[in-house]
C-alpha cells in the first residue's frame, strides 16, 4: 500500500538498519519494542492446515527495523499486525505538534449534530449516539446497531464526520475507505494500529488520534499477559492526536 510505503519513507534510515530489540504477539494486541515501542492490533485467521503466518518467526530479533516495517503490506494479517506495530515503534513523533486528547472527546465535538461514521465498533459509540445527529458504525463482524462492511459505500459519502479504525491498514481496506470520504467531510484515522505520521495529511486525512509508548518494557510485558486496550491505558501508553494544520473551522479547541 503506497499509503505505507509512503510512511516507512519517513523512518531515519539508521533505525531502520537497527535489529529490532523485541516482538510480542498477544491475543489482542501486537506490540515492537525497536527505537521506541509501537502497538497494532493482533489480526489473523489460522487453520491447522495452513502454513505458518510467520515463517520467520522465533528469530525476528535477527532481522532489521526496516525489514520488519515491510511486514505492514503483508497479506497476512498477522504479519502485517506485526509491520505496523514495528512501523510505530519506529517512526519519529512531532511531541510540539500533539494534543493529548482521547478520539472520543474529538468525535463527541466534532460529530455533534452532524452526520457521523465510524468504521469500526468503538466502546465510545453508545455514548456518541446521543451526540450525533446520524451515527452509522460500519463493521466487518457487526454487532447490535452496527451496519456490515459492504454498507461503508453506502454512508460514507453521506458523512460530515468518518473515523476510520486504524486496522483497515492490516485488513488491506484503508484505501478504499479514504477514496469514499467526500472532500468537505472531516476525515479522523484513530486506534493505536493508526501512525502519528502527517503523511496521513497528504492522503485526506485531517485528524489522527493513536498511541505513544513511553514504557515499552511494561507495555510489551502486558501485551503477553492478554491485556485489553483499557488496561494498558494509562500504564505505559499515552493517546495524542495530531490535526492537519487547515479547515480552521474544524480545528480542536
Amino acid at each position: 500500500m503506497k499509503l505505507i510505503n509512503d510512511i516507512i519513507s519517513t523512518i531515519n534510515e539508521n533505525t531502520q538498519n537497527a535489529l529490532v530489540k523485541e516482538v510480542r504477539i498477544g491475543p489482542f494486541w501486537t506490540g515492537v519494542w525497536s527505537k521506541y515501542g509501537g502497538l497494532a492490533s493482533t489480526t489473523f485467521t489460522h487453520e491447522p492446515a495452513m502454513p505458518p503466518p510467520i515463517k520467520e518467526a522465533g528469530r525476528l530479533t535477527e532481522k532489521s527495523i526496516g525489514e520488519i516495517c515491510h511486514y505492514a503490506n503483508s497479506d497476512c494479517l498477522l504479519k502485517a499486525s506485526v509491520g505496523m506495530a514495528a512501523i510505530n515503534s519506529a517512526i519519529e513523533v512531532d511531541l510540539n505538534k500533539c494534543r493529548n486528547i482521547n478520539a472520543s472527546e474529538v468525535l463527541f465535538e466534532k460529530g455533534k449534530d452532524r452526520k457521523v461514521v465510524v468504521v469500526g465498533h468503538f466502546p465510545f459509540v453508545a455514548k456518541l449516539r446521543r451526540f450525533a445527529r446520524q451515527l452509522w458504525v460500519v463493521e466487518r463482524k457487526p454487532q447490535s446497531g452496527d451496519i456490515p462492511a459492504s454498507e461503508a459505500k453506502r454512508v460514507i459519502p453521506q458523512a460530515d464526520v468518518i473515523a476510520i479504525t486504524g486496522t483497515a491498514l492490516i485488513n488491506g481496506t484503508m484505501g478504499e475507505l479514504l477514496s469514499l470520504c467526500p472532500e468537505k467531510s472531516l476525515v479522523m484515522v484513530l486506534g493505536p494500529t493508526a501512525p502519528l505520521s502527517p503523511v496521513w495529511f497528504d492522503y485526506g486525512v485531517d485528524l489522527v488520534s493513536g498511541t505513544r509508548v513511553i514504557d515499552p518494557e511494561l507495555v510489551l510485558r502486558m501485551v503477553s499477559e492478554g491485556v485489553v486496550f483499557k488496561q494498558v491505558h494509562g500504564r505505559g501508553v499515552k493517546l495524542l492526536t495530531i490535526q492537519k494544520e487547515k479547515k480552521g473551522s474544524q480545528h480542536l479547541t
